[in-house]
């Protein structure tokens, strides 16, 4: 079990409400329309809806869990198992939502990880700004996986074993 756990959702949940603060306005910005822009090419098209409906989902399971690390840590007696439960959610639904959105618009080419390059590369080269939001927030999302990386594996393993005893 990792050391701090309330820390850990404290830590967790700071970086999702920066990343809530920075996809929120734009979605609330950019329609698939303006992302398109003069392009007719269904294929563009396609990645920008893909894209779009990729980052809803995201808000949405970010915000999602934010609530949820607070319920957790506005608790009168911290619960531990029900914050690790939580911090597993966030590893399983979000940090797994971003690396692996479901329209496959961008992914993660671990060759790049360590060069000091961007490791995110795009199916189809997007506008500035949509590169952006997505390049602004993968260090948060390198973080939060790099953090919650016991609750990849270990904490089930964990839970079975306490459970078969």
């Amino acid at each position: 079990m990792p050391a701090n756990v309330k820390q850990l959702c404290e830590a967790s949940r700071e970086k999702l409400k920066s990343v809530i603060d920075q996809l929120e306005p734009f979605l609330n910005t950019y329609s698939l329309q303006e992302l398109v822009g003069s392009e007719q090419d269904e294929e563009v098209v396609s990645f920008y809806r893909g894209f779009l409906s990729d980052l809803r989902h995201l808000l949405v399971f970010s915000e999602v869990s934010y609530e949820k690390l607070g319920v957790t840590l506005r608790r009168a007696n911290f619960d531990a198992n029900f914050a690790e439960r939580s911090l597993y959610e966030v590893y399983h639904h979000v940090v797994n939502a971003f690396f692996y959105p479901k329209n496959e618009c961008y992914s993660e080419d671990g060759r790049y990880a360590y060069t000091g390059q961007e490791a995110i590369r795009f199916r189809k080269k997007p506008i500035r700004v949509a590169r952006d939001i997505i390049l602004n927030i993968t260090k948060l999302f390198e973080e939060l996986r790099d953090e919650l990386a016991y609750y990849e594996n270990d904490y089930l393993t964990q839970r079975k074993m306490q459970s078969n005893k």
